[in-house]
């Protein structure tokens, strides 16, 4: 049988499990990611896998792949967003980034430099690419439609962190880069990755974001009734944003993970409350599961196949548990200190750092800039953090989320009694 039968069959039941499977899960401990990891692995021990999916042997179209998924999942979680951008609606936001993320970064490097041997630029790019949160695999601690009412502050901190923490690791991504390609890295050298990969490509991507968030704006909201893009009432537009403003960003050497998160918060305060914003969102949203849950089949496979599992050793194990179980949660909560949120809120914000196909994309980019010597041991890590951040967080954010949402309403029904 010819392997693209059997790839269009497979890609049939992907596509009609991605309607029904979000039903069916809804109430259960049990996340979509993890039922697709366990069809790749079910497929790869099967007779029928048509394909290596190794990304060992298929870096670029590991990295193309999970770029597009990224930059979807951004606009997504940009359009969900409903709070309007501010220092004190996102303090907790702004605390995630400046505190956790850096912190984040320099523990993970530090345990790829302790435990697991790693050379400098190794542990760094180590840190930068398991230290951002993931919006792709996250919708179930995010936020829920544009216009829904469902942003309480956890959910709220956790989806506006993913969404601009995923560009904000790139100038450690860089800093990686720069160490490894280069044969001694000088003061020099360190002032022009601070002036370009940190000060310009960021400057660059919240510009870029702001200026094609505010044309389309326009187009969508401010020409005459009958020419606006919101008439056509297609969700297909928010793909346009998404790709336009990606490829400016990009051509501009801006970083297109800021300006896709950006340009969707841009296109939200044009009109707030339009419901068009519901259709954005909703097309987003299908695609995004798509590309997911294909993304995460083939991470199954790869799993099935057992080039990950043959590699792993005790010290990469160790350092995949420091970082999902101690380095996330501490330093997450840490830095939300002195906020008026409950304990109990910050401990979660902290606990679902969730890690993703954002891990696969920096791992993945930066080992096609410069030889790192370590890609093996790299991957390996990578791949079984975001195994365990998929079941772990997948298993229990259901009876989490729903006990926080129980007491929120016991203490609103309270307040609401007492006066």
């Amino acid at each position: 049988m010819e392997a693209h039968i059997i790839i269009l069959t497979l890609l049939g039941i992907v596509i009609l499990l991605t309607a029904w499977l979000p039903m069916a899960l809804r109430r259960l401990p049990l996340s979509l990611p993890i039922f697709c990891i366990v069809l790749g692995v079910a497929i790869a021990l099967s007779p029928f896998s048509p394909i290596t999916a190794n990304p060992f042997d298929n870096r670029h179209l590991t990295e193309r792949f999970s770029e597009l998924v990224v930059i979807v999942a951004l606009m997504g979680a940009g359009l969900k967003l409903d709070r309007p951008i501010g220092w004190r609606g996102w303090m907790s936001t702004w605390r995630l980034l400046g505190f956790a993320m850096p912190l984040t970064v320099a523990a993970i490097a530090i345990v790829g430099w302790i435990v697991l041997g790693l050379p400098v630029a190794s542990a760094i790019l180590l840190g930068a690419a398991l230290a951002p949160t993931d919006p792709v695999l996250a919708s179930d601690v995010q936020v829920g439609p544009p216009r829904s009412g469902k942003e309480d502050d956890v959910r709220f901190s956790l989806t506006s962190e993913a969404g601009l923490n995923d560009g904000l690791s790139f100038p450690f991504v860089y800093l990686a880069i720069a160490i490894a390609s280069a044969q001694s890295f000088d003061l020099h050298r360190f002032a022009e990755w601070f002036a370009v990969d940190v000060i310009w490509r960021i400057a660059a991507g919240l510009f870029c974001g702001w200026l094609t968030g505010r044309a389309l704006g326009f187009l969508t909201f401010r020409l005459p009734k009958n020419t606006q893009l919101a008439k056509s009432g297609d969700g297909l537009v928010a793909i346009g944003l998404t790709f336009l403003c990606y490829g400016v960003t990009e051509m501009a050497d801006g970083y297109g993970f800021v300006a896709v998160f950006v340009a969707a918060l841009t296109l939200r305060s044009v009109e707030r409350q339009h419901e068009f914003h519901e259709n954005l969102h909703n097309f987003t949203d299908q695609i995004e599961r798509l590309l997911m849950m294909v993304l995460m089949v083939f991470f199954g496979m790869i799993i099935g196949d057992g080039t990950v599992v043959s590699a792993l050793t005790w010290k990469i194990v160790l350092a995949a548990l420091l970082t999902i179980f101690l380095i996330r949660p501490i330093i997450g909560w840490a830095s939300l200190g002195g906020l008026p949120q409950p304990f109990a809120e910050k401990a979660i914000i902290g606990f679902f750092g969730i890690r993703g196909v954002g891990s696969f994309y920096y791992i993945a980019f930066a080992t096609g800039q410069v030889e790192f010597g370590t890609e093996r041991t790299l991957w390996v890590t990578v791949f079984l953090i975001v195994l365990i951040s998929v079941v772990t967080h997948g298993t229990t954010v259901t009876p989490i989320m729903r006990r926080l949402d129980q007491k929120r309403a016991a203490r609103a029904a309270s307040s609401s009694s007492a006066a």
